[in-house]
C-alpha cells in the first residue's frame, strides 16, 4: 500500500455546549469536547477503573450550524474525521500544540428525548428530571400519534 491513511472514528458524549466561531465570509466552525470512556477491572483488586479521554473536535459550516442547534452537553454522538494538530505561540512565549479531530460525517446517537432531558438538566441543575414540574416543560403528545422531528434528515 503506497498511500497514507488519516482518519478517526469515535462514539462519545459531549463535555460541553458547541462554541461556534463565525467569519466574515459567512463561514463558520463549531467546537466541543468529546469525552470517551475506558472500562476495565483491575485484576488485583477487582475494582472497576474507568479512564477518560478528551477529544477536541471541530466542525465546519452547515454541519457546525446543525450541532449548535441539536447537541447538548452529554448527548451521545459518533464522529468520523481527520486528526490535525495545530501549533501557536502561547502567551508566555513558548511553542504550544493542540491535537483536534476534524469532522467529515456524524450521527446524533442520543434519542430526542434523551437529548431534550440533558437540555433541562443544563437549564435547572437543582431540579430532579422526573419532577412534576421537569414533566410540565415538555410538549404533550397523544401516545397513538407519532413526534415530528425537525432533523434536517
Amino acid at each position: 500500500m503506497s498511500g497514507t491513511l488519516n482518519k478517526v472514528m469515535l462514539i462519545g458524549h459531549l463535555g460541553d455546549e458547541v462554541k461556534m466561531h463565525y467569519f466574515d465570509e459567512g463561514n463558520c466552525i463549531g467546537r466541543f469536547p468529546l469525552a470517551t470512556n475506558e472500562t476495565y477491572t483491575n485484576r488485583q483488586t477487582g475494582e472497576k477503573v474507568t479512564n477518560t479521554e478528551w477529544h477536541n473536535i471541530v466542525v465546519r459550516n452547515k454541519a457546525a450550524e446543525i450541532c449548535e442547534k441539536y447537541l447538548n452537553k452529554g448527548d451521545k454522538i459518533y464522529v468520523e474525521g481527520r486528526l490535525k494538530t495545530r501549533q501557536w505561540q502561547g502567551e508566555d512565549g513558548n511553542t504550544r500544540y493542540s491535537t483536534e479531530i476534524h469532522v467529515q460525517d456524524f450521527t446524533f446517537l442520543s434519542t430526542k428525548q434523551e437529548s431534550m432531558s440533558n437540555a433541562q438538566a443544563k437549564t435547572a441543575p437543582n431540579q430532579p428530571a422526573n419532577t412534576p414540574k421537569a414533566q410540565d416543560q415538555q410538549p404533550s403528545q397523544a401516545v397513538s400519534e407519532p413526534e415530528e422531528d425537525d432533523l434536517p434528515f
